[in-house]
């Protein structure tokens, strides 16, 4: 996906979270998040997008910790996470196509790496707001879910943090059904997980081997899935279920 794209989704998404956390009140609960209120919520929200501009516009080259949050009362938090947004959205559409930062995953640039990362923050956050108000959740593009899904998979799951693991090798495969080419095999063992893209067309060995579980949805349902957002009713599981229970009670990041 481009950059603009990210940040186009970053835009809508954003906004769509403050207006369910205006229509939810300070007081409802994340379903996903059964300990915060959409105050903390909205606190987190708005101080990650303030990190994260911090990075794009100062181009600062050494990790951080997110700003700590004013003290606003209930009535400030949405203008607040308003505020922040719409300032995250400017640095991106600004910043230079070189720009220098930190990062923590790998990706093309610094500024496609922020792009992404922030459009995936914010969507999945965005879709815990929707569900503590009890509204249908507004549907994301199939390009954009499948690229979480390699985000997830190929970036936070490859890190050493992963709870992932096994103590016997296995594989796990996962397929987005509506988006070409959205396949990947993740190699399970005592180590951080290993995930290649593992589409028909590739020349990779794995690809159209089967594995020991794997797991067929469309990409949205599998993206929010996948981050424990949504249940796996719409997907449709083959082989050993227990590495899908794994991901379940392991999978969070």
């Amino acid at each position: 996906m481009e950059i603009t794209e990210f940040v186009e989704t970053l835009r809508l998404d954003g906004g769509l979270l403050a207006d369910a956390a205006q229509e939810a009140g300070p007081d409802a609960r994340i379903p996903a998040c059964p300990e915060w209120q959409m105050r903390d919520l909205v606190t987190h929200v708005g101080q990650v997008h303030r990190w994260a501009t911090g990075f794009v516009t100062q181009g600062l080259q050494q990790p951080s910790r997110p700003p700590e949050a004013p003290d606003l009362a209930d009535d400030e938090l949405v203008p607040w996470l308003r505020e922040g947004h719409h300032h995250l959205v400017l640095a991106l559409h600004s910043a230079p196509q070189d720009l220098a930062a930190w990062t923590f995953l790998p990706a093309p640039s610094p500024l496609a790496f922020w792009a992404r990362r922030q459009a995936h923050e914010t969507s999945v956050h965005r879709a815990d707001a929707q569900q503590a108000v009890g509204a249908s959740l507004t549907p994301l593009p199939s390009a954009f879910a499948a690229d979480g899904i390699d985000e997830l998979l190929t970036g936070f799951h490859a890190r050493d943090r992963s709870r992932i693991r096994t103590d016997v090798p296995r594989t796990l495969r996962l397929r987005a059904t509506n988006s070409p080419g959205a396949d990947w095999t993740v190699h399970l063992s005592d180590a951080p997980p290993h995930t290649v893209r593992t589409a028909p067309d590739t020349d990779r060995p794995e690809a159209g081997k089967p594995a020991d579980c794997t797991i067929e949805g469309p990409a949205e349902e599998l993206y929010l899935a996948l981050w424990n957002r949504l249940p796996w009713d719409a997907m449709t599981v083959t082989g050993d279920e227990s590495l899908l229970r794994l991901w379940q009670e392991r999978g969070g990041v």
